[in-house]
């Protein structure tokens, strides 16, 4: 009897440590959306196709005066973005002026 339940106790602790997400799950998940931004950009850059986005206070002022690094950081405070993302939306902004 102890057996068994010892038995049973070690397959679903297995089970459990199988099924726990782990980086290979993340990872998966970064991969695919990587993936499907990769495929907007294609949308979005296609000719004729303009995303106004959401009113991002500053944002657009500060790039119509020339003033990139302000420009970032007011993207920034409005969404919570990264520098890396906040930067990259705001060079797509520019092109798109």
């Amino acid at each position: 009897m102890e057996f068994t339940l010892a038995a049973l106790t070690l397959l679903v602790a297995t089970l459990l440590l199988v099924r726990l997400p782990g980086s290979t799950g993340r990872d998966g998940t970064a991969a695919r959306l990587t993936e499907i931004e990769r495929r907007l950009q294609l949308v979005m850059d296609h000719p004729g196709v303009v995303d106004d986005g959401p009113a991002l206070p500053g944002v657009r002022e500060h790039l119509a005066r020339g003033e990139k690094i302000k420009a970032i950081q007011a993207y920034r405070a409005a969404t919570g973005a990264d520098l890396k993302t906040a930067k990259e939306a705001v060079e797509a902004m520019a092109r798109h002026r």
